[in-house]
């Protein structure tokens, strides 16, 4: 795993900017470092050496050093590519996975994407004709980030990189504001810095003659096989997972594993029979600690488990420094619990596997099962269920108040993904920039467009696995897991796992046994029934419970009181939300945690934090 960066044409010091671009990303390869810098371009590398340890140095270069690559990533199927390569007539100088990615550029152009296995965001720069390709991978594990500054095509693997080129202006860019105060992260592709772009999973991008076009490679669509039994469905998945897990775990130093109690880290972890694993937890009660449970299982399978409790002063103190890595505002707490964990991890090995991804590909959400238990009640008559939804609308909290709410909507309107912070509405009490201010569903409509013909839970998969999965899930393992000098893999992420899950049928994916059926069924054969069937936890961090404790509410209330909120916010607003979280008459946690974050974030990146990395 490693950082990379890079602009094209030459400034003055381009050498000394190039490191400096470089050395901001230290903590994303701490092991080596190399550059390539001509009058056209300048590229930067840092290196975690995991894979040909003493000869995998980048840039890599091809036979007559007319291009040159920076790779951040890993690449499984290396060694099958490599022959093949070399039974076409090329000759390599490294036993590195890199080398494959150049010379399979060389031999199939962009067609090589379509025969990598991995994870990967990488440059490419050719000489001869001084244009740059830049890839990231098919899901998104890895990221790339990109700018346009006059002249030159800025790059890197996080944006501090691109903040450190001495042209770019650094502005916030207010827009994001909209996207992140409803999904609780920045959609993708916008960042919240001005003119700072992200590159979205399975697309490449050319830069030449001052030019920037991207293009689409890969697209995860799915076609369920509905002939498909049970048994079928979990025979396919556990050949091709385990398959996936022994890939993932080609490395030439430790590899270990995250391990919650629940059944996707279960599943990957049972395959490192005496190996090490890692888990966190808070001592808020069974709910917030998982840690026991990993223990136990840990125990059953013969793993060696190493586990931490983080304290609530432990994980307040170091929400400055997540925000720093992140490089944007995130507002799921869990990025923060994540980050202690790759911290333990990174004191015992180099690699862990971990679980990510399961949820998106089999169905694992509980929120996907919303469909099934609205099927009967969304029989009535639209307007029927409009009129109900406007009776109950504005009357106080009751059971069953938010399924006639809900119900009242398509699947369009009423889901944008795991989190829905604020709608349109919403915004506009709290802000007071006069930004123009959206319904979160207005930005999702275009990808319910692109699969009207799929059923309403594969729908849902399909957002996630395009936004939520980008903007959240993959953007803190990657982030929280680089900022220990830690590579984090995930095999369910893999393009084979997915050749199978886009195939299997909705009833196996989701139904009222179970989310993730068929892949639960595959697990139990590796793992006892209570971790295979357990409920869905995700990382529950206790921020409700801590918003309530005088201490916790005094810091976020003095956040809200501060320039930098009175500023963007109507801080009075944000005030009642907080007081009527901390006195009990709602829960506001989610929504208070989105705000306090964001100036947080503000305040390091645009403010007056001052952080001690």
């Amino acid at each position: 795993m490693c950082g990379i960066c890079g602009f094209t044409g030459h400034i003055d010091k381009s050498d000394k900017i190039i490191k400096k671009m470089a050395d901001v990303i230290t903590h994303r390869g701490p092991d080596s470092e190399g550059f390539y810098c001509d009058k056209d371009i300048s590229m930067g590398f840092r290196r975690l050496s995991i894979i040909d340890l003493s000869g995998g140095d980048q840039p890599i270069y091809n036979d007559d050093k007319t291009k040159v690559l920076t790779f951040n990533g890993e690449i499984y199927n290396y060694k099958e590519l490599r022959s093949e390569l070399i039974s076409l007539g090329h000759k390599f100088s490294t036993n590195t996975d890199s080398e494959v990615i150049l010379q399979g550029y060389e031999a199939w152009g962009e067609k090589v994407l379509d025969r990598l296995r991995g994870m990967f965001g990488f440059a490419i720069y050719n000489l001869k004709d001084d244009s740059l390709f830049i890839a990231r991978d098919f899901f998104g594990i890895k990221p790339v980030h990109y700018a346009l500054v006059g002249d030159h095509f800025v790059y890197g693997s996080e944006i501090k990189s691109i903040l450190e080129f001495p042209l770019y202006e650094k502005k916030f860019n207010a827009k994001a504001l909209d996207t992140y105060l409803s999904f609780q992260y920045v959609l993708p592709p916008e960042t919240f810095f001005e003119g700072v772009y992200c590159l979205l999973p399975g697309h490449f991008l050319r830069y030449k003659n001052g030019k920037i076009t991207t293009q689409r490679y890969f697209e995860p669509t799915f076609s369920p096989d509905e002939a498909l039994t049970e048994d079928d469905a979990a025979d396919k998945i556990e050949k091709v997972f385990e398959e996936s897990v022994n890939a993932h775990k080609i490395s030439d130093v430790e590899v270990g594993c995250f391990l919650s109690s629940g059944v996707d880290s279960s599943y990957v972890s049972s395959y490192f029979a005496g190996q090490k694993t890692f888990t966190v937890g808070f001592d808020f009660g069974e709910k917030y600690n998982e840690t026991d449970w990993a223990k136990e299982l840990s125990e059953k399978i013969g793993v060696e488990h190493h586990s931490k409790i983080i304290s609530s002063d432990e994980f307040w103190a170091n929400i400055e420094k997540v925000q720093y890595y992140m490089d944007q505002p995130l507002a799921d707490p869990s990025c923060i619990a994540l980050y202690f964990v790759s911290k333990l991890a990174s004191e015992y090995v180099k690699v862990v596997l971990s679980g990510e991804g399961a949820d998106e590909l089999f169905g694992g959400y509980t929120i996907y099962n919303e469909i099934n238990s609205l099927k009967a009640y969304q029989k009535l008559p639209a307007g029927i269920r409009k009129m109900l939804a406007d009776i109950v609308r504005p009357m106080p909290k009751f059971k069953g108040r938010s399924f006639i709410i809900r119900g009242a909507n398509t699947v369009e309107k009423r889901f944008i993904g795991n989190a829905f912070m604020f709608d349109k509405t919403e915004k506009q009490m709290i802000l007071k920039t006069g930004l123009k201010v959206s319904e979160p569903y207005e930005y999702t409509k275009k990808l319910y467009d692109r699969v009207s013909d799929y059923d309403d839970i594969t729908k849902m998969q399909y957002l996630d696995i395009n936004t939520w999965m980008v903007g959240d899930i993959l953007l803190k393992a990657d982030r929280m897991s680089m900022a220990n000098s830690l590579e984090l893999r995930v095999p369910f992420l893999d393009k084979e796992v997915f050749s199978v899950a886009r195939t299997i049928p909705s009833r196996l994916r989701v139904n009222r046994k179970n989310t993730k059926y068929a892949m639960r069924k595959a697990a139990h054969r590796h793992i006892p029934e209570e971790w295979a069937k357990k409920k869905k936890l995700g990382f529950p961090v206790p921020t409700r419970v801590w918003l309530r404790d005088e201490k916790y509410y005094n810091i976020v209330k003095a956040a809200f009181n501060s320039e930098t909120a009175k500023k963007i916010f109507n801080s009075e607003k944000l005030i009642k939300y907080l007081d009527d979280h901390y006195k009990g008459k709602e829960d506001n946690s989610r929504k208070i945690w989105t705000v306090y974050i964001f100036i947080v974030w503000y305040n390091i990146y645009f403010g007056i934090s001052k952080i001690s990395i």
